[in-house]
């Protein structure tokens, strides 16, 4: 896809990176979808460079794409010409899933175990994302949490 002259000078491509779809936003930028990440405008300027598989989910509504990372991060833009943006979004974050797993923890509250590829390859990153509620960085909860992975890769072969 061509990019617009001015997006293509300032957009922070990595090597072999190429872009898919990208959608003018409200405030003047706009949002470029490639084939490892999902460009978005940063509030001090330039942008946001999120890496597929760092997407835990994201949805389009009402004129806004909303973005949520792993990290709990969250970004919210709204797009005057979304164009094919919210389809590419979708299909590049589903296409890093390995395995995607929810379970009860021993102790109470519930985990979501994910397993994603990155989109350059390699091998596959888990994440844990614990219920609210629950401290992620309770050792008594990570060891719960790692059990429940290891019986998972055990499963699945990864």
């Amino acid at each position: 896809m061509r990019l617009p002259r001015g997006l293509r000078d300032t957009l922070p491509l990595e090597r072999g990176e190429r872009a898919l779809a990208t959608a003018p936003t409200r405030g003047g930028s706009h949002v470029t979808a490639t084939t490892t990440a999902l460009h978005i405008p940063a509030a001090e300027g330039g942008f946001t460079r999120i890496p597929w598989e760092r997407v835990d989910h994201a949805t389009w509504k009402e004129g806004w794409l909303h973005v949520h990372e792993t990290s709990r991060a969250e970004h919210h833009v709204r797009l005057t010409a979304p164009g094919s943006v919210p389809e590419t979004v979708r299909e590049r974050v589903t296409a890093t899933i390995a395995v995607s797993h929810q379970a009860v923890l021993p102790g109470g509250g519930h985990v979501r175990i994910a397993g994603r590829r990155p989109a350059t390859g390699g091998d596959v990153r888990w994440t844990f994302l614990f219920d609210a509620g629950l401290d992620p960085s309770d050792p008594g909860l990570r060891a719960q949490a790692e059990q429940v992975l290891e019986d998972l890769r055990r499963q699945t072969g990864l």
